[in-house]
């Protein structure tokens, strides 16, 4: 995170609370409003700098869909949930179909089930 946002924090912020990544949530100090309206929320990165990182809840309260920031330990997991994936697009680990050119960049036979599309 840059100086700049951690001087803009410190000077306007007070922080509301934290999930369970470590990220910090912060709003506006004495309700300072944005030009919309509404009070201005941010969050600070525990690491890199990736939205995806953000709870659900947490995501609900940064973008004015509840009012209230959720409570301390965050919402119980679902057993249908799963563990969190950090966006992956760009890296090494990211996934490549077969025949993407970093895997060898050679595709599998047609199977049959295709028929170009000639003009008749």
């Amino acid at each position: 995170m840059s100086l700049g946002t951690r001087l803009f924090t410190w000077l306007h912020g007070e922080s509301v609370g934290t999930d369970a990544y470590g990220n910090r949530y912060y709003r506006a100090k004495g309700g300072a409003k944005r030009t919309d309206g509404r009070e201005r929320r941010w969050v600070m990165y525990q690491g890199e700098a990736e939205g995806s990182k953000v709870p659900p809840e947490w995501h609900a309260w940064l973008h004015h869909t509840v009012k209230e920031p959720p409570k301390a330990g965050g919402s119980a997991q679902r057993s249908w949930q799963k563990e969190h994936v950090p966006n992956l697009t760009g890296t090494a680990q990211a996934y490549r179909p077969p025949g993407h050119v970093a895997m060898g960049g050679k595709r599998a036979a047609a199977t049959g089930d295709y028929e170009p599309w000639r003009p008749s």
